[in-house]
């Protein structure tokens, strides 16, 4: 497997190197590059090794990591690597594999490196494999009806930021703050929503993705979550979803 590391840091730069052939020694690292603009003109260059997999810094010394990516509508996996937590939302949305806080745990790297290589699998082996027809498939549910007093109304999911548990029951909120009780629990609700775009983050949460607002990592097994719109209580990822939740935005 060939690597790139774009690091503007030097001693982050060969910590980050000596870790990943201390898990790896036949880790092939192509190059050490500290900046946005020489990062773009290696893998602008055809005569270039491309690298299956790029470690990227966010701050780099001349721009943001993220210009890589959006300059070259980079297909290449990405593992972040960066001292800041505040752009853990746009990584995952930019289908990243990881992303990893400094100073790198060495577990988490190994970890990380552990699931780009099975997606790395998987993606060659869907080239491989006869598709199925979805239509043959049970669809998703696409809308609930729902009460409240003698109205009937009806929602599409794509109305809806999250689904949660109050007193027992079973509740959809909207984006625009309204909610409504559901007679499904989130057991069932997670079985017939798509997966794609729901996902149940604890024992009382099940939401959209489009309804995040932000991401915080408060420790090495806490995520916090910001919702719009907001819950009364503070969100956090159960420690024993996080990496399905990881997976589940980078999808």
């Amino acid at each position: 497997m060939n690597v790139l590391i774009v690091e503007d840091e030097e001693l982050s730069a060969e910590r980050l190197q000596k870790l990943i052939l201390g898990i790896d020694p036949a880790i092939q690292v192509l190059a050490i590059i500290p900046s946005v603009l020489e990062t773009i003109a290696y893998l602008e260059n055809d005569a270039k090794i491309k690298p299956d997999l790029i470690f990227l810094d966010i701050h780099l010394e001349d721009d943001n990591g993220f210009r890589i990516i959006e300059s070259l509508n980079l297909l290449i996996p990405v593992i972040f690597t960066t001292a800041f937590d505040e752009y853990l939302l746009k990584a995952f949305k930019a289908n990243s594999i990881d992303y990893l806080l400094k100073p790198i745990n060495p577990l988490e790297l190994q970890a990380a490196l552990v699931k780009f290589r099975k997606l790395s699998a998987i993606s060659q082996h869907s080239q491989t494999v006869v598709p199925v027809d979805v239509a043959a498939n049970e669809p998703y549910k696409d809308r609930f009806l729902c009460t409240a007093g003698p109205r009937i109304f009806t929602f599409k999911t794509s109305e809806i930021a999250y689904f949660t548990i109050e007193e027992r029951a079973t509740f959809l909120r909207l984006y625009d703050g309204r909610h409504f009780a559901v007679e499904y629990s989130l057991e069932k609700l997670s079985q017939i929503l798509d997966p794609g775009h729901f996902f149940r983050i604890n024992r009382t949460l099940l939401i959209s993705i489009d309804a995040i607002r932000d991401i915080h990592t408060i420790s090495a097994g806490r995520l916090k979550i910001e919702l719009n719109p907001a819950p009364s209580q503070e969100v956090n990822v159960s420690p024993d979803r996080i990496t399905g939740f990881k997976n589940w935005l980078g999808r």
